[in-house]
């Protein structure tokens, strides 16, 4: 019987920890280049089962029995969110759509052959440089230009160039006197190159990156590395233009309400395992 409340206990706590991931996909529906997490939940291993052991060799197990589900991560979408214009010059936004050697990826944003094996579809991403000198991506370009000509991020971070340096525009030069061209260098308004060109990355398995809040993501340790985008990949970015959150408003609507019925479904569970101990102490005691 304690089997059974364990269980239901652990499906409350995973209904939980789902119910405040989609909270936060929705607090941040308007977060330009905020990418949508999904909480991921595995069931836990026949440990004890596993552990009583005895007389295993008296029975024939049939399928399995686990002891619940627990949230284990939470994966972010890395997909494309939709742009919408701003026309101020210090906004920023990615399209990308890197193709691999003609494969289809599908909703998610990875491709499963035959074999079972996965790959993920590559993602473009602003560089940036944080107080402590650390690399970071990000989708999200609502940029500032300080006063000193340097191209800074929402949180403080420097906006990297090609030549991985901090960018500073020439002195008295705003953005709203620069264009950008097709290959991220930014150009006056009679075309001279001024020598600054946006430094755009390319993260070959986005699901590698380890969210840091503000929009900003990291490798973890060993983890991999981000190259440049090279000339001829499908990535574009506009001047002008933010990137929205790719977070599904009506989905996470309904994910938010499933989460619910599941929460309280287990509720009902444990207050039932309750009742039925409460019996077998008080009621079956006495007899």
């Amino acid at each position: 019987m304690l089997r059974g409340l364990y269980t239901a206990a652990s499906g409350m706590i995973s209904q939980q920890r789902r119910h405040d991931t989609v909270t936060n996909n929705i607090s941040n529906i308007n977060t330009p280049g905020y990418k949508q997490t999904n909480a991921v939940t595995r069931s836990f291993p026949e440990m004890m089962l596993s552990l009583t052991g005895a007389g295993q060799e008296n029975y024939k197990q049939i399928g399995k029995l686990t002891n619940g589900v627990f949230a284990e991560e939470s994966l972010s979408i890395h997909l494309q969110g939709d742009l919408t214009q701003t026309n101020n010059s210090s906004d920023f936004a990615l399209l990308s759509n890197i193709e691999l050697n003609g494969l289809s990826f599908d909703a998610s944003g990875k491709y499963v052959d035959a074999n079972g094996e996965v790959t993920y579809q590559p993602q473009a991403f602003f560089t940036l440089q944080d107080q402590n000198g650390e690399v970071r991506y990000t989708r999200g370009g609502k940029f500032t230009l300080t006063e000193e000509g340097f191209l800074m991020g929402s949180d403080g971070s420097s906006v990297l160039g090609t030549d991985g340096q901090p960018i500073q525009m020439p002195a008295g030069v705003g953005l709203d006197r620069l264009m950008l061209t097709s290959d991220q260098r930014f150009v006056d308004a009679d075309g001279q190159d001024i020598g600054v060109q946006l430094l755009i990355s390319r993260v070959d398995n986005p699901n590698q990156l380890i969210r840091e809040g503000n929009g900003s993501f990291r490798f973890g340790d060993e983890e991999g590395e981000a190259v440049a985008i090279v000339p001829g990949e499908r990535i574009e970015v506009r001047q002008g233009y933010i990137e929205r959150s790719n977070v599904d408003a009506a989905q996470a609507a309904v994910d938010l309400m499933s989460a619910l019925r599941a929460y309280e479904a287990n509720q009902k569970v444990i207050q039932f395992y309750d009742q039925s101990l409460s019996k077998a102490v008080n009621d079956v005691g006495r007899v």
